[in-house]
């Protein structure tokens, strides 16, 4: 991808050259439609379709216009202001595997000839060029889990891959039938063969599909990239899944705890450095060798801002459902693998961040399905970048299991807990300086605010629990 920061329009448009090289090869591979797509503050992308015959003016400006501040919470504009101008990146180009007819590819937005301050791209290129500033590139991969689903004959939403049925209010047994089960994988096939196929067109390097803890849920593993081109790789799979769930008579969602049995959705980050002067040199380490001093010193970064990095990557009220270490009506047990303190350990999946050993990549694991991936792709590097050029220290790390350290010995240890609502998050996110630097002070407020009232409005609500808690007992 063309992770370049332009701060002009004009120097953002791409060479008409390749504009035009680009439109013959759609119109020569079938393309009618073409769906330039920019992102708004949730990291959900938006667009316009235009006819392939609009191609070269959608890629010089010249295309559909939108008023961005009227359907995201970025009130800083109003009616009487300009609208914003996408400008598309040819380097993500591609014919969308589900319907050959159209094309996507991924926009920056302009404000007025200057990058608008409310893009969640721009502000991941921003951040991407204050890296190489310090002489580091920041490469990422994803672990994207997610729900199959479908209606069943009442309108009811259930599961799409459950042959399991138990009798309506008991709790199935507490074993976890469904992970990585082959009679499943099997069933499920019709499914898995189409979205296997159909990632295999891109070209992203996928290794497997995982039957995950959860009835019909599912995990992908994929090759890492820089962090632009894996924003966008996270983005546009959160529409192909999708596509090719409905092509089956299902639904995808990535709601990251539907139902208090479930095992949560998580999209862990695995975070990784290069010198730009050794752009082929993991400075974390060598695959057989021991961890670098830039890994510990890029840990401590990422936890010394993880609390405002969580309000980021794990954006709902009902994230934190998942950020539990055990569960009290769990289908597969009690102990949840979920991550619950800003910590870090060798191989520790309790821990917010992990060093696993099996890749020189800083894995946080309070990250799930509902992120704005260029946020926290963004702020995950800026967090890292600071430990690494400021030369923080971690500390020893965490090699137990958080879920059974009592609380005065991690107090002595200085481990916090991660927030356990959104409300604790945003408060964290709201005072972190780093947070609004990478963000800039428009977008970061206006995150806030639309965060703030999520959970004012989720608090307000009157739930089933309450009323079954406290109904006839007071």
């Amino acid at each position: 991808m063309s992770a370049v920061y332009h701060t002009s329009i004009s120097d953002a448009f791409a060479d008409k050259d390749r504009i035009s090289d680009a439109r013959a090869h759609l119109e020569e591979a079938g393309v009618k439609y073409v769906l330039s797509c920019w992102i708004d503050l949730l990291g959900l992308p938006k667009t316009k379709p235009v006819p392939i015959a609009e191609f070269e003016a959608v890629c010089m400006g010249r295309g559909p216009q939108f008023a961005v501040h009227s359907v995201s919470m970025v009130p800083e504009l109003g009616p009487a202001d300009p609208d914003q101008i996408p400008v598309p990146d040819l380097d993500s180009l591609v014919i969308c595997p589900w319907d050959k007819s159209c094309a996507w590819m991924f926009a920056d937005l302009y404000l007025e000839g200057a990058p608008y301050n409310v893009c969640p791209r721009l502000a991941l290129k921003r951040q991407i060029k204050a890296s190489a500033d310090a002489g580091y590139a920041f490469y990422a991969g994803m672990e994207p889990e997610f729900i199959v689903m479908r209606y069943d004959d009442d309108g009811n939403f259930v599961k799409a891959f459950d042959d399991d049925p138990i009798n309506p209010g008991a709790m199935r047994p507490l074993r976890q039938a469904f992970g990585y089960d082959a009679e499943f994988s099997i069933d499920s096939m019709p499914f898995l063969g189409q979205l296997i196929d159909t990632l295999g067109d891109l070209g992203w390097g996928l290794k497997d599909v995982v039957a995950e803890g959860a009835y019909s849920q599912f995990e992908l593993d994929f090759d890492y990239a820089d962090v632009l081109t894996m924003a966008d790789r996270m983005t546009f799979l959160r529409i192909l899944l999708k596509e090719v769930a409905k092509r089956n008579g299902h639904f995808v969602t990535y709601m990251p705890k539907p139902t208090q049995g479930d095992w949560r959705s998580g999209a862990h980050i695995n975070l990784s450095a290069r010198a730009t002067s050794e752009p082929d040199v993991n400075v974390f380490g060598e695959m057989n060798g021991p961890w670098g001093d830039a890994a510990y010193n890029a840990v401590a970064g990422l936890m010394k801002h993880g609390a405002a990095l969580t309000a980021i990557a794990c954006s709902t009220v009902n994230s934190y459902k998942g950020l539990i270490g055990v569960a009290s009506a769990f289908e597969g047990g009690t102990v949840t693998w979920a991550p619950t303190h800003i910590s870090y350990g060798d191989n520790n999946r309790s821990s917010m961040l992990r060093l696993p050993q099996s890749r020189k990549a800083i894995e946080n694991r309070a990250v799930d399905m509902c992120v704005n991936a260029y946020l926290a792709l963004g702020m995950s590097s800026a967090s890292a970048l600071e430990g690494m050029t400021q030369k923080l220290d971690p500390g020893p790390p965490t090699n137990k299991s958080l879920y059974d350290i009592p609380q005065a010995e991690l107090d002595e240890a200085g481990i916090a807990r991660l927030p356990t609502n959104l409300l604790e998050a945003v408060q964290a996110f709201d005072v972190d300086e780093l947070a609004k630097s990478v963000l800039g002070p428009t977008m970061h407020d206006s995150f806030s605010r639309y965060k703030h009232n999520e959970w004012d409005r989720f608090h307000e609500h009157i739930t089933d629990w309450e009323k079954r808690e406290y109904l006839r007992y007071f």
